[in-house]
């Protein structure tokens, strides 16, 4: 336990700094929104460079990560599902649900704790890669197309009055095919990867440039998340982003999505924000690793060692991401920003329950 407390520790604290900087004012009230910004369009793309582009993209290819995907693909279908059949979200809101239930905070959390219990950081390493180069595409584009192409505005306003379905489907198929070059997480990715297979080895100057940009998103990110536990949610139709900067992207029109959040809007009672935090946590903490277990254990039989592995990592907590590509997208954030710290509180009884359950591996 002590050392899942100190793998915790960072998390807590920057929070904490978050949550204080925020209730003091000390940044204004633009802070979140500008924090949030810089952390996807500039700092965790230098990060997800220099990770791919260092990184030999055939070591996810063995049963260890099948068991791990298999968990991933399931779980976070099922908060897709969840999200929408549950709790009436729309497609945006259902793929921040799905990436709330089975992404996990494999860097600044699945490394120290892989380190201490296991003895051993590698597998983690091929988890950032198979979440990095596979499921933040889809997720993100479906908030893409859920926000914009899909239903949303965009589609309409390009298509015009007379196109019909069919021009919007073409605009929708038009954004989609240039999302690569729009989003900053997807093109640094893609540009990692091109790197790696090419084997270039970039200059000292601009790879140690990328480093430290990129070592600012972790930290910068959880001080946002703590600034947005400040936050206080839009009133019934209103997108003021000095009231609520995760919607300062669109102050034209309120999104369903935003409606629905607002309080006293029949569909989104506190009870409700509740039991979709509660299903949320629940299919991050205890389905996911569980579905890896069943998956390694009885389906691959894989060796103790490898099983705890990727049930550890099962187990770990939301990632910070979804939080972040909820306010950037001008989605209602309390969702993810809830599961975020629930699960992250959730998690170290279950990391504990399963080191406990399989054995911590020898180092």
């Amino acid at each position: 336990m002590p050392a899942l407390l100190s793998a915790f520790a960072p998390i807590w604290t920057l929070t904490a700094i978050g949550y204080a900087v925020g209730r003091s004012g000390l940044l204004g009230g633009q802070a979140e929104a500008v924090l949030g910004r810089f952390v996807f369009h500039v700092a965790m793309p230098a990060a997800l460079f220099t990770m791919v582009s260092g990184a030999r993209l055939d070591s996810f290819a063995n049963p260890s990560m099948v068991a791990f995907a298999a968990g991933t693909a399931l779980v976070c279908g099922l908060g897709f599902l969840v999200a929408g059949r549950l709790f009436g979200r729309g497609t945006a809101d259902r793929a921040i649900g799905s990436m709330t239930s089975g992404y996990v905070n494999s860097a600044n959390l699945g490394i120290p704790v892989a380190v201490q219990v296991l003895g051993d950081a590698s597998f983690v390493a091929q988890i950032i890669l198979f979440q990095v180069l596979l499921v933040s595409p889809v997720i993100l584009t479906l908030l893409d197309s859920g926000t914009k192409a899909g239903t949303g505005t965009g589609a309409r306003k390009e298509a015009g009055t007379g196109g019909g379905a069919r021009s919007g489907r073409a605009v929708v198929l038009r954004r989609m095919l240039a999302m690569p070059v729009r989003n900053p997480i997807i093109m640094a990715s893609l540009l990692g990867v091109a790197v790696s297979a090419l084997g270039l080895r970039l200059p000292y100057a601009l790879a140690h440039s990328c480093d430290l940009l990129g070592a600012a998103a972790v930290p910068t990110a959880l001080i946002t998340l703590g600034l947005s536990l400040n936050s206080r949610p839009p009133e019934a139709g209103s997108t003021d982003p000095a009231r609520h900067p995760a919607l300062a992207k669109d102050t034209e029109r309120p999104t369903r999505a935003e409606h629905r959040a607002a309080p006293g809007h029949p569909t989104r009672t506190k009870r409700v924000e509740r039991a979709e935090v509660v299903v949320t946590v629940a299919l991050k903490t205890l389905a996911q690793p569980l579905i890896a277990f069943a998956v390694g254990g009885p389906l691959l039989h894989l060796p103790e060692h490898q099983l705890l592995a990727v049930v550890l990592c099962s187990a770990l907590p939301t990632a910070q991401n979804a939080f972040i590509y909820s306010q950037q997208y001008g989605l209602d954030i309390r969702p993810a920003r809830n599961a975020v710290v629930a699960s992250t509180v959730v998690s170290m009884a279950t990391l504990s329950l399963a080191t406990w359950a399989l054995g911590a591996a020898p180092s």
